[in-house]
């Protein structure tokens, strides 16, 4: 790791808006660790902004719209769709998209569920219909763990009509760890959703034995057509989880903006997300890297690695500066 180079500056005043979370989660935290870093390096009585958002598809309307310059989204896995021109994702307007980096989170969209069931796949849940409830969150078009969860259930032939005609119900929430409680207290006793990193998935077996459902070809095939992959949760990382089990991508934010972001914002931007990242890390490091959040020591390698095409300034900025660092007093160290 080498020093940074000199930091670029802005000597003209700007104002910038972004978009995170609902307010008290990691984009929110990402974009006020961004704008404070941006604002040192810009003219004076330079604002920035920070909408709460959903970090799905809200985030792509409003960028597109001019709501705010910058916003995140997740998982990055789901802008691939806007980079391919297919699925919900792919809507006019989104080849003016450009990333400005991604921000690793390492995550999985998991299905568990209660042994009791006595089901070892997705597909089996098809005939135990009236027994279910599901802890998930709503496919409302904007929030993407629904979306995922309902893409994946349809896939093993579970439809939402079917299943609620049949008795079973949908335990919806747009946070998740209401539904996770939900089914930890056993209030639910099948559960699709993310965060599993989160403590709260550590409690999912607390009332009783779980089991996990690995995704199945057929329904890694219906995801493949939104470029939307698998990945493994390794075996003990969740409670009660004695093998490798296959679930479906559920990793890192992604930082977009427009095409006509100006070249100095983005690349201050770029520089600030590789060069200032301690700022960050820092906030994270009392937690366990396989356990944060915010997936740490942060590599510039996969900070500048995006689904969505880079805003060339940004592209630029990331050669130049490399894995370099600059040398910071940190609120939190």
């Amino acid at each position: 790791m080498t020093s940074a180079p000199v930091s670029p500056r802005l000597d003209r005043t700007i104002t910038l808006t972004f978009q995170g979370d609902w307010g008290q989660a990691n984009l929110h935290r990402i974009c006020g660790w961004l704008a404070q870093e941006i604002g040192d390096r810009s003219g004076p009585g330079s604002r920035f902004g920070i909408w709460n958002g959903r970090g799905g598809s809200d985030a792509v309307s409003a960028v597109l719209d001019g709501q705010v310059d910058l916003a995140l989204l997740v998982p990055s896995v789901a802008s691939a769709m806007i980079a391919k021109g297919t699925g919900p994702l792919s809507v006019p307007g989104t080849e003016r998209l450009r990333a400005l980096g991604t921000l690793p989170q390492r995550d999985r969209l998991v299905t568990c569920v209660d042994s009791a069931l006595g089901v070892e796949t997705h597909e089996q849940l098809v005939d135990m219909l009236p027994q279910l409830t599901v802890a998930t969150s709503p496919a409302d078009g904007v929030n993407l763990v629904g979306l995922a969860a309902h893409r994946l259930l349809r896939a093993a032939g579970v439809e939402l009509g079917a299943l609620e005609a049949a008795g079973g119900r949908f335990l919806y929430s747009e946070f998740p760890f209401p539904a996770i409680r939900a089914f930890a207290l056993g209030e639910a006793n099948v559960l699709i959703h993310e965060a599993i990193m989160m403590p709260a998935w550590q409690r999912v077996a607390n009332v009783r034995p779980v089991r996990y459902l690995d995704v199945s070809q057929t329904i890694a095939d219906s995801f493949a057509e939104w470029a939307w992959p698998t990945a493994c949760v390794d075996r003990g990382y969740l409670p009660g989880l004695e093998r490798d089990l296959t679930a479906l991508e559920f990793s890192d934010f992604i930082l977009f903006c427009r095409e006509d972001l100006p070249d100095d914002v983005a690349a201050l931007v770029a520089y600030c997300l590789t060069a200032t990242r301690s700022a960050l890390e820092v906030q994270y490091r009392h937690l366990p890297p396989d356990r944060s959040p915010v997936t740490y020591p942060l590599q510039p390698s996969a900070i500048s690695t995006t689904h969505l095409r880079l805003h060339p300034a940004a592209a630029q900025m990331y050669s130049l500066v490399g894995d370099a660092v600059a040398d910071q007093a940190l609120i939190w160290a």
